[in-house]
């Protein structure tokens, strides 16, 4: 049996997708998960998150990538072999942390692998069953060796072919967006596209010439939708970003859900939201300064007086979003947590 994977991605950037996988990959391993973060944004800015920079030297030493992701599907590139076993990062051994794929700038280079292959799967060669799938062999070994309940995955944001790759992989797709006209025109982008890749992976995987050959589903199913970065006055959205969260639940369902219809659900009571995103912006300079996510700062960080009582107010929020991504798509979070 393979390990979940849940992919966030948006057509849009500049949502806080990064901050959001790794935050959540903390507090799913805080209760109780193994998760396995997986970089597959070629900008490699959730590595940079987790890792110091001393590390960071060390796993991308010049013309060397044999603990990143790269190094894994290297021989595959190169046509020298398969994909490698991948390092798998400790994040942090004197903690219950998550775990990581680290990522790397040069897995920009296998986008043209990817799109060659693409067509060729029709044709039944097997290479490019191996290079189309080779994200999610490689994440599936990796959990298949450490036990991992899921494994989070940040992507960049366009519709390339490295994204195309990466969400066959998932069994889960989870929209972070935020309450702007781009975020709207980055869900019509999305929708029918990742329908189309979804459609033409099905029929691709009955071509598949090699039986033992195992491969994703493709099922990229809809988890739902966080609004991110939201600002808030008295507990409401600002009123310059209603006109564009009042279109978030229906534009959703069209084009992610293929449901036609008007309905009256606002974003707060949408089944499809996974919940509205508080931006913790004075936060965020300590928790990235100390390395941690925002829920984990003490005052020893900095974060005293108000800065603590944001700290635990980020806690229970993103505890109640890991808990309904969980329920969502599958883990099994302890009842006690």
């Amino acid at each position: 049996m393979s390990t979940t994977v849940v992919a966030f991605f948006n057509n849009k950037g500049g949502v806080g997708k990064t901050t959001l996988v790794y935050h959540l990959a903390w507090m799913l391993s805080d209760l109780g998960q193994r998760v396995l973060a997986v970089d597959l944004d070629p900008q490699a800015n959730l590595t940079s998150a987790f890792l110091e920079e001393e590390r960071l030297v060390e796993l991308w030493p010049d013309g060397a990538h044999s603990e990143t992701i790269q190094g894994c599907i290297e021989p595959l590139q190169n046509g020298t072999g398969d994909i490698t076993d991948p390092h798998v990062e400790e994040v942090d051994p004197c903690d219950q942390s998550p775990y990581l794929l680290a990522g790397d700038l040069a897995i920009s280079r296998f986008e043209d692998d990817l799109s060659q292959e693409w067509p060729h799967c029709l044709d039944r060669k097997e290479r490019a069953f191996r290079v189309i799938s080779a994200f999610w062999r490689m994440i599936q070994r990796a959990a298949t060796k450490q036990s991992f309940d899921v494994a989070l995955v940040d992507l960049g944001p366009n519709l390339g072919s490295i994204n195309r790759a990466a969400l066959i992989a998932a069994d889960y797709v989870v929209v972070p967006l935020s309450p702007d006209l781009y975020s709207l025109q980055g869900l019509r982008n999305m929708g029918p596209t990742l329908k189309q890749w979804r459609a033409e992976w099905s029929d691709r995987l009955a071509r598949n010439p090699q039986p033992g050959l195992l491969l994703p589903a493709g099922q990229i199913r809809a988890a739902g939708y966080i609004v991110m970065q939201h600002a808030e006055r008295l507990d409401r959205p600002v009123q310059a970003y209603h006109r564009w969260i009042d279109r978030v639940p229906d534009l959703y369902r069209s084009m992610m859900l293929d449901q036609s219809g008007t309905h009256a659900d606002s974003v707060k009571t949408d089944p499809n939201c996974l919940t509205l995103l508080k931006h913790y912006r004075s936060l965020v300079p300590l928790a990235q300064d100390a390395h941690k996510p925002v829920f984990h700062l003490k005052p020893a960080d900095g974060a005293l007086g108000s800065h603590f009582y944001s700290a635990q107010e980020a806690g229970r929020q993103f505890k109640e979003l890991a808990l309904t991504l969980a329920e969502r798509t599958g883990l099994r979070v302890p009842a006690d947590t």
